[in-house]
């Protein structure tokens, strides 16, 4: 089946049918078993395009140190293996089979052919995808790099489960003796046997403590008649194979689990022990993780917050990418964050106070909400209620006032400064209603001067952190109706943007800051990433996208063909490495005993991050002016 969704994926969605039938009928199909290396990273090419008919194919990259890292997947219907077949040059990444994965390998012969034809083909295949902002920033990273040793503390951190998940997985069916899975357990010398029904689909798992506290330890059971539907636990815990270690041992640890079954779209494809996410924890990161959770002081949840300075220095010095950087960085924080939610409200009820009965919802706003923090956020947040009467709302304020008012305290206490623009929960502008918050929606977007549409770019990037989700999945589609009734907010948006320009002039020189605290610097955030989140973030209303990362939204966007492939690639490596700057800069501060900024001198950058900075800003300048064309077309 793998073959004929080519001609639902670019570059064979222009071929037609009798051309895709050609390129099938050349084929040859061939079977990877599930851990093996199809082919490895500088290997001479096979000459075949490999498509996949069913299973699931790593692509990796060997890092300085010698270790692989895992940077995309492929499934059914997808190719890889496709870089050599016109350029004839050795492969840039590796590929290896998850599971056990049937191909059909078309020859390069095949393709060679089609493309005389079809020139888009060879085009595709042989065209630089990297920017020069990419080629830039990845030899700069390279240079950024330490040694293994170094990389070994991050390995929680950019392994994948499907990196050391067991598999296949021993299974049982219900109606299979309790005598039999101890048996079979022992042979295998596993600790848990996974119970499947005639689908192969998961229905429970048996521990090794589930047949002694129900088969051995009752002096009435019988070992012969107890089958496996009777001693298993119907609820288990799963997770997808391109879940990182460091989610893993988080979620595992927190809901006090053995076993993590890995499910990639309802099929079981292995299974992770808890000693098996030990085996691979850091000493300083994984440790972090889990001391977050064990912590019942705001003192206590500060000094580890000062701890993040060295996880993300580690992270930065070896070849992980920003992004997955920044979203650890951000998990870490949410964890910070909850934490000090969950004490402060345990304070609330030890106080007496007695929480309505109503829904609600923590929103995290900016950039936690999508989760692209960095070493010193501020705090943005806020409160959401279900819609209730208007009698109601003496008691919501009498719990959720004290309440907000504690929580900003908190944060502060742990490290989240204030922020100056009273984004945060102890302000009423920021709690309130569905109802209330579609009120104030309404006005910000049908009356859009600057203060409000800097308000609406905040809360735009909202995420519920504690509560009810689905209180914030209906606000989300409050916004896009308002947005979708006056779509000529964008446009205010888009005006309101083009006020500010990259701080690079005509003649590529640095535009610095001529006097205040920062003379002769430039702001890395409102000089250059502000505008590729607030350009991506409008793209994204208009087409009622749900997510809130920014990278997120623009893959979303690509596949929507908003952005072609190559353009939405420029201003991902443009985003990634102002991110890298922006980090690496805040560490050195810190690191110094100064305090984290955006802020840089960019004269006093080697001349290869001069020209990174430069190239950067340069990709940011043509979104805005293509964001500037596409909604002054739209909405003038």
């Amino acid at each position: 089946m793998g073959i004929s969704q080519l001609k639902e994926t670019a570059p064979f969605d222009i071929l037609p049918e009798e051309v895709i039938q050609t390129l099938r009928d050349s084929a040859q199909e061939m079977k990877f078993p599930a851990d093996s290396h199809i082919f490895k990273q500088n290997d001479p090419p096979t000459g075949f395009l490999y498509v996949i008919q069913d299973g699931m194919v790593e692509i990796t990259a060997t890092v300085p140190g010698g270790q692989e890292m895992v940077v995309n997947y492929r499934k059914e219907g997808n190719f890889f293996g496709g870089t050599p077949i016109f350029t004839e040059e050795p492969y840039t990444g590796g590929a290896r089979a998850v599971t056990e994965t049937n191909c059909f390998l078309i020859p390069r012969a095949s393709l060679t052919a089609v493309a005389t034809d079809y020139p888009q083909i060879r085009e595709y295949f042989t065209r630089i995808v990297l920017s020069r902002v990419r080629s830039l920033y990845a030899d700069i990273v390279k240079e950024n790099t330490t040694n293994a040793l170094t990389q070994m503390e991050a390995y929680p951190f950019k392994k994948r489960l499907s990196e050391i998940m067991h598999s296949p997985v021993e299974t049982c069916h219900a109606d299979t003796s309790a005598r039999q899975v101890a048996r079979s357990m022992t042979e295998k010398k596993i600790s848990a046997m996974v119970v499947v029904n005639d689908l192969g689909a998961p229905v429970g798992i048996i521990s090794e403590r589930d047949l002694v506290a129900k088969v051995l330890a009752p002096d009435t059971a019988d070992c012969d008649m107890a089958t496996a539907n009777e001693v298993m636990a119907s609820h288990y815990h799963s997770m997808p194979p391109a879940t990182y270690m460091y989610e893993a041992m988080a979620y595992i640890t927190a809901h006090k689990a053995k076993h993590l079954l890995i499910v990639d779209a309802g099929e079981l494809v292995g299974i992770v022990s808890l000693p098996d996410l030990m085996r691979f924890r850091s000493q300083k990161a994984m440790l972090m993780v889990g001391s977050i959770r064990d912590e019942n002081s705001l003192a206590g949840l500060a000094r580890i917050k000062k701890e993040i300075l060295p996880i993300a220095r580690t992270l930065l010095t070896e070849t992980h990418s920003t992004p997955e950087v920044m979203e650890i960085l951000s998990y870490i924080h949410q964890s910070i964050i909850k934490k000090a939610y969950a004490i402060c409200y345990q304070q609330m009820l030890d106080e007496g106070l007695t929480p309505p009965d109503i829904k609600y919802a923590f929103l995290l706003m900016g950039s936690g909400g999508r989760r692209e923090m960095l070493l010193n956020p501020d705090q943005d947040n806020g409160f959401l209620f279900e819609d209730v009467p208007d009698t109601k709302l003496a008691e919501i304020e009498a719990f959720f006032v004290p309440f907000g008012e504690k929580l900003v305290a908190a944060f502060a206490e742990v490290g989240y400064p204030l922020c100056h623009g009273k984004v945060m929960a102890n302000n009423p502008v920021w709690r309130g209603r569905l109802a209330d918050w579609r009120s104030r929606i309404h006005d910000w977007i049908n009356d859009p001067e600057p203060q409000k549409v800097r308000y609406s770019s905040i809360f735009f990037d909202f995420v519920c952190l504690e509560g009810d989700s689905q209180l914030a999945d209906d606000l989300q589609r409050i916004v896009f109706a308002e947005v979708r009734e006056f779509k000529r907010f964008l446009y205010h948006m888009m005006t309101l943007d083009q006020n500010y320009r990259v701080p690079v002039g005509l003649l590529g020189r640095f535009l610095l800051d001529k006097d205040g605290e920062h003379k002769g610097q430039l702001s890395l955030k409102q000089g250059g990433s502000i505008y590729i989140v607030d350009c991506i973030r409008m793209f994204s209303l208009e087409k009622e996208i749900p997510e809130t990362s920014t990278l997120k939204r623009l893959a979303a966007l690509t596949e929507d063909r908003v952005f072609e492939v190559e353009t939405a690639e420029h201003i991902k490596a443009a985003f990634e490495a102002l991110t890298f700057l922006r980090l690496r800069n805040e560490i050195s501060l810190l690191e110094n005993g100064q305090p984290p900024s955006h802020y840089l001198t960019p004269n006093d950058l080697p001349k290869g991050e001069q020209e990174l900075l430069k190239e950067s800003f340069n990709a940011v300048s043509k979104l805005q002016d293509a964001t500037k064309r596409h909604f002054t077309k739209s909405f003038i």
